[in-house]
């Protein structure tokens, strides 16, 4: 039997102060997914947030749901991106998923991907969801709760910290945190 990350793992705190603690846990959607490797922090005094002056609009709802909702949005309006919302009720936060390293559900996730390169399957937002089938049809349920399942990792990890990519507000801030010498990252940290 596994341990859910929420409780004990408190994501109505800051998402600075929770996107290192991801690093390491596992995610999964209906069995698929695996490791965390690589997040970026969001909150509501950002400019790259959606969330930013904590103003709510129809496409950010779910960042007001409180610490433990999931917040899916279309990127470019091309790949959906998947954040594990953080803070408490009505204050914008969020985590970006940006990679996982597979576990389960591989085969699954080649087919939707339409490759076999494990280490591509789920290195990136857009990839990762992508892998793992999800769509604005999750936005806004709980990860602690099926659909999804969120494992705290199972020890320490070697987290590296470096400037979020993919932006062009606030991208000097080192609010992307990442498994250390993992293969599995969007792009080196």
């Amino acid at each position: 039997m596994s341990t859910l990350c929420v409780p004990p793992l408190n994501l109505r705190r800051s998402p600075h102060e929770v996107a290192p603690d991801l690093i390491g846990a596992e995610l999964y959607l209906d069995g698929v997914g695996g490791v965390i490797v690589e997040v970026e922090a969001y909150d509501y005094t950002d400019p790259a947030a959606h969330g930013f002056g904590n103003r709510r609009t129809a496409r950010n709802a779910s960042m007001f749901l409180g610490g433990g909702h999931v917040y899916v949005y279309r990127s470019y309006g091309i790949h959906w991106c998947v954040n594990v919302v953080c803070s408490e009720e009505d204050v914008a936060g969020a985590v970006l998923i940006r990679a996982l390293e597979p576990r389960r559900g591989i085969e699954l996730m080649a087919e939707r991907r339409g490759l076999s390169d494990q280490r591509l399957l789920c290195s990136g937002p857009g990839r990762l969801c992508q892998a793992l089938g999800i769509t604005r049809a999750q936005d806004g349920l709980l990860i602690d709760r099926p659909p999804f399942e969120l494992l705290e990792r199972n020890g320490p990890v070697d987290v590296a910290r470096g400037p979020r990519i993919g932006i062009t507000k606030a991208v000097e801030q080192p609010w992307r945190y990442g498994l250390r010498g993992s293969r599995f990252l969007s792009r080196p940290i």
